[in-house]
Formats: structure tokens, C-alpha cells, sequence
């Protein structure tokens, strides 16, 4: 099992920065990838930027240039840093585990966090 919790949302101007943040724990010596994904009411759920054990990273075309994804292995944290948001990036963002396909359970997520960014 592993278990994720997010941190860091909340309500920015557009032109602003947030920071998340997503601490594991449990079986996190199973974790292969780690990232964050976002879900805007109405909207299917999307991949934001992601990355591996070995340091690869994978960013939506939509983030390109203002996000930043960064994990830290020691500490077991993954952090999305948001620069120049748009009213557009409003949505729940959620953090993601994933075991790789040798797991029955490959998948995990976080509960969630809340970013608006409005004026």
C-alpha cells in the first residue's frame, strides 16, 4: 500500500505561482513513476507532468515553459511548481503513484488539492 498526501493548493491571481507538493508513504520502495494530474469540473481527468525513478520527465503541451516537476527521493516528495497560471489550470489536482505493471495494484492517488486561479 502507499498512501499520498498533497499539500499546497489554494487561490491565485492569473499572471501568479503555487507550489504542491505530495509526500509518500507505505510501500514506496515499489514506486516507479510519480506525478500530478489535474481534473476540471466536467473534464475528464489529465496528465499535468510526471516522473520516473531514473529521472525522466513528461510534461501536458498546456504546462510546457511555466510548470516544473521535481522529486525528491530522500525526503519521498514529489512538488509541482506552477508558474504564470491561467484561469485555465483551475482544477483538483491530484497526485499519482505508480508501481509499474508487475502490481495487482499499480496505481495510487491522493486526495486531491484545490487550485483556482481567478482575480
Amino acid at each position: 500500500q502507499v498512501q499520498l498526501v498533497e499539500s499546497g493548493g489554494g487561490l491565485v491571481q492569473p499572471g501568479g505561482s503555487l507550489r504542491l507538493s505530495c509526500a509518500a508513504s507505505g510501500s514506496i520502495f515499489s514506486i516507479d513513476a510519480m506525478g500530478w494530474y489535474r481534473q476540471a469540473p466536467g473534464k475528464q481527468r489529465e496528465l499535468v507532468a510526471a516522473v520516473t525513478s531514473g529521472g525522466i520527465i513528461n510534461y501536458a503541451d498546456s504546462v510546457k515553459g511555466r510548470f516544473t516537476i521535481s522529486r525528491d527521493n530522500a525526503k519521498k516528495t514529489v512538488y509541482l511548481s506552477m508558474n504564470s497560471l491561467k484561469p485555465e489550470d483551475t482544477a483538483v489536482y491530484y497526485c499519482n503513484a505508480d508501481r509499474g505493471p508487475a502490481y495487482s495494484t499499480r496505481y495510487y492517488w491522493g486526495q486531491g488539492t484545490q487550485v483556482t486561479v481567478s482575480s
